[in-house]
């Protein structure tokens, strides 16, 4: 077809942006809701801020306004925005080799992929590379039935995986609803703690009656059908839901008396954010796959990886992985995760989250005794979540996978006085950037109390 010939676009009905000038910031907020679709969102509700600048634990939008970053973005951005130390990588690595395929081999590679088998723990030597979590979450179960030549793969209500066809049919909460049906092979399970969790039960309690339901589960499934458990070593945006004592280690052992792979999901956890390099250690345990991303690079480019133990490396040595894509291993993105473990190491970043984890705690206890209409807050290291309630029953303020107009009004005010952050049904996270100081989380905190003023107004004495 010739170009004169082609079919005029409806858009070139539209003015073009301008491209002499930088954009308003009501003119970047048009131009993406009108040509670009929001993942998770009807786009015609979606009010996105304008971000146009970063730096450490501070987003700046079109208007100049300077935000605190209260979720690291997407729990993601561990040594804060624009690190100096990794923009620099990346520009070193464009100049010497922006692409080679997955087949090839790199300098880079062959750099992260030592840096990673000395930081994970136990006899997890070898990295699979993936973009992203999810496909990190696919792949690791992909490698689970390659192994043990079963199908089936046990996960949590609690639970959140991924985005892929598999992936969020294997998430637990109600985001798989519009996917569903999903591909045979998946048992969902209860967690230890369920949504309506006041049982007043001890943690030993929580933990025995789980392992014995998990037990038995099993026995109906027929352990010798299951490939693997995959389970959020701690829930993440379900909760941030710490495993009660004893849990992951009475998982493990369930999982090896019956020949199960257990994979701990560390997309969210790893790097830091709980105060150790991984969530897992916390429990005292040695997973045979774990999965990774978001803190790997500190979403500075994308990158995900599946962390095998040596049983799991020795079987694809000997045979075909069935997977991998045009982007696996793509240096730009490996350069970014070196660089980015670099400075957490350099910078002390594990310690800080440990270190700050009692100020989070201390400023929670401040508010609840402040606030009626917080139910409850929990923090490790700095993954951090408040709970919100209606009344003294301690009853949500919307049903199970709904928002409205109280946290709506929540979310305004938190934009209104400079703090973004991850806001879902009854509750919102605390997650910043693991580089923030005391002063910084403090007054993220005093930012929280205004809030949480405007939420006491819905409480219902």
């Amino acid at each position: 077809m010739a170009t004169s010939d082609r079919t005029v676009n409806t858009a070139a009905a539209r003015p073009a942006l301008p491209a002499d000038r930088a954009l308003s910031a009501a003119e970047i907020v048009q131009g993406c809701k009108s040509t670009t679709m929001y993942s998770w969102s009807a786009g015609d509700s979606v009010d996105p801020i304008p971000f146009v600048r970063g730096e450490r634990v501070w987003l700046w939008d079109a208007d100049g306004k300077r935000y605190l970053d209260w979720n690291s973005q997407a729990m993601s951005v561990h040594v804060g925005h624009q690190h100096p130390k990794i923009v620099k990588a990346i520009q070193k690595q464009a100049e010497q080799l922006l692409y080679v395929y997955g087949g090839a081999a790199t300098e880079v590679r062959a750099r992260l992929g030592d840096k990673l088998a000395r930081l994970m723990p136990g006899n997890l030597n070898t990295t699979f590379f993936t973009l992203g979590g999810g496909e990190a979450n696919e792949n690791a179960v992909r490698a689970a039935r390659a192994v043990t030549g079963r199908h089936k793969i046990v996960v949590r209500y609690r639970s959140y995986h991924g985005a892929t066809a598999l992936t969020i049919n294997m998430t637990g909460d109600h985001r798989r609803w519009a996917n569903e049906p999903g591909p045979p092979g998946i048992v969902r399970v209860m967690d230890p703690q369920p949504y309506h969790y006041s049982f007043g039960a001890s943690e030993e309690e929580v933990t025995a009656n789980n392992l014995k339901y998990l037990d038995e589960i099993i026995m109906y499934e027929g352990g010798h059908t299951i490939a693997a458990f995959v389970l959020e070593t701690m829930t993440g945006t379900n909760g941030v839901l710490p495993p009660p004592a004893g849990y992951l280690a009475g998982v493990r052992k369930l999982c090896d008396q019956h020949g199960i792979l257990l994979v701990c999901d560390e997309v969210m956890t790893g790097f830091g954010r709980t105060g150790r390099w991984f969530a897992f250690e916390h429990g005292g345990i040695q997973p045979d796959l774990i999965t990774m991303a978001k803190g790997l690079t500190s979403s500075t480019l994308p990158l995900g990886a599946v962390g095998v133990n040596d049983r799991v490396a020795q079987h694809f040595k000997k045979n075909v992985f069935y997977g991998g894509h045009t982007y696996n291993s793509h240096p730009m993105c490996l350069a970014a995760a070196l660089a980015n473990i670099e400075v957490i190491e350099d910078e002390g970043l594990v310690d800080n989250a440990r270190r700050l984890e009692p100020v989070m705690r201390d400023e929670m206890a401040r508010l609840q005794k402040k606030h009626p209409s917080m139910k409850a807050g929990r923090a490790i290291g700095l993954f951090g979540m408040i709970d919100l309630q209606k009344n003294a029953r301690g009853e949500p303020f919307h049903p199970y996978g709904q928002s409205g107009p109280v946290m709506a009004a929540l979310s305004k005010a938190f934009r209104e006085h400079g703090l973004v952050t991850f806001l879902k049904n009854s509750n919102f996270t605390c997650i910043p950037p693991l580089c923030i100081t005391e002063e910084e989380l403090r007054e993220g905190f005093a930012i929280v109390d205004k809030g949480l003023d405007v939420v006491d107004r819905h409480y219902e004495a």
